[in-house]
C-alpha cells in the first residue's frame, strides 16, 4: 500500500447542460457547482464543512463519503453554487407565472394598495423558486467523488515524497551508527591503558605499604567500571532495530503515522542516551547529528496518515 500524507488539496466544478425540450425546469439546475477539499495534519480525523444554503442538506452524505476514505487529518470542505449573471437566468414556466399571479391576486384582495409585480420581480422570484426546486444531490455526489479521488492522489504523491525523505534519513542514521560502533572499544582500551599507566606511576612512588597486586586489581576494576559506563552497544542495537521497523512500515504503507511517531520517539531516546554516555568528542558529534536527523524525521512523520 502507498504512504499517504495528510496534506493535500483538490477542487472541481460542475456546469449542468441545458434541459431537454419539454423537460421540467427543476431538472436543469441553474448555475455552476464548485467544490474544494483541503487537508492538513491532525492527530485524528477532523471534518469541517462550509456549504452554501442550497447544499447544506447534503452534508451527511459528504461526511459519509469522506470518512470512508480518510482516516486522519483536518479536512475542510467548501461547496457552493455560482450564478453568473444573465447566462444563468431561468425562463419562468407557465406554472410558475400562474402561481405568482394567483398569489398577487390574493394579496391585493386584502391589500388593495399593494403594487403589482414588475418583470424584474417575476424573474427574481422565479429564479429563487427554481433554485429551491433544483436537486443538487446527484451532481454534488459525483463531483465530491471526483474531488476526493484527486485529493487522495495528491496525498499519495506527497506521501511518496515523504517516504523517500525518510528512507534517506534512515540511511544516514545507519551510517552514523556504523561510525559509532568501533569508537567504544577504542575508548575502553585507551582508558584501560591510562589506568594501568597511573597504577605504574603510583607503584614507582609507593613506599611498599600497598600490595602491587591489590593496586593493579583496583586499576582494572576502575577500567571495567568505565567501560560499562560508556558502553553504548545496547543503544546501537535498539537503534538498528527501530530503523529496521521504520523501513518495514514505510515499505508496507497504509495507516502508519501513529506507529512511526512512537518509533521516532524511541530513536530520539536512544540517541540521547548515547550522548549522555559519550566519553569522546567524536561520539558526542555523532549523537548530535543523529538527533538532528531524528528531529527532521519527526516533522515529516507528523504529516503521515
Amino acid at each position: 500500500m502507498p504512504v499517504y500524507s495528510m496534506t493535500g488539496y483538490a477542487s472541481a466544478q460542475h456546469s449542468p447542460g441545458p434541459a431537454a425540450a419539454g423537460q421540467e425546469a427543476k431538472a436543469a439546475a441553474p448555475g455552476r457547482l464548485g467544490l474544494e477539499i483541503r487537508s492538513v495534519n491532525s492527530r485524528f480525523l477532523d471534518l469541517s464543512f462550509r456549504l452554501s444554503e442550497e447544499l447544506r442538506q447534503h452534508e451527511p452524505a459528504l461526511r459519509e463519503l469522506l470518512t470512508a476514505k480518510l482516516k486522519r487529518g483536518k479536512v475542510e470542505v467548501r461547496a457552493g453554487v455560482e450564478n453568473s449573471g444573465s447566462d444563468t437566468l431561468r425562463e419562468p414556466t407557465p406554472r410558475m407565472l400562474q402561481r405568482l399571479n394567483t398569489l398577487q391576486d390574493t394579496i391585493r384582495s386584502w391589500l388593495p394598495d399593494a403594487k403589482a409585480l414588475s418583470v424584474s420581480d417575476v424573474i427574481r422570484l422565479g429564479s429563487a423558486e427554481g433554485g429551491a426546486d433544483s436537486d443538487w444531490g446527484a451532481p454534488l455526489a459525483a463531483l465530491a467523488g471526483k474531488t476526493l479521488k484527486d485529493l487522495m492522489t495528491a496525498r499519495e504523491r506527497e506521501g511518496a515524497r515523504l517516504a523517500t525523505m525518510l528512507n534517506g534519513h534512515l540511511a544516514q542514521l545507519r551510517e552514523l551508527a556504523k561510525q559509532a560502533g568501533p569508537l567504544v572499544p577504542q575508548l575502553v582500551e585507551q582508558q584501560r591503558a591510562r589506568f594501568l599507566e597511573r597504577w605504574k606511576d603510583a607503584m614507582s612512588l609507593a613506599d611498599g605499604s600497598t600490595l602491587p597486586e591489590a593496586a593493579q586489581d583496583r586499576a582494572l576494576t576502575e577500567a571495567t567500571s568505565f567501560a560499562i559506563r560508556i558502553d553504548v552497544a545496547e543503544e546501537l542495537t535498539r537503534l538498528g532495530s527501530h530503523i529496521e521497523e521504520i523501513e518495514r512500515l514505510v515499505k508496507k504503507g497504509g495507516e502508519i503515522g501513529k506507529r512511526l511517531d512512537f518509533l521516532i520517539q524511541e530513536l530520539h531516546r536512544e540517541a540521547n542516551t548515547m550522548g549522555s554516555k559519550s566519553a569522546a568528542l567524536e561520539l558526542t558529534r555523532i549523537s548530535v547529528d543523529m538527533k538532528v536527523l531524528i528531529e527532521q524525521m519527526r516533522e515529516q512523520v507528523q504529516n503521515i496518515e
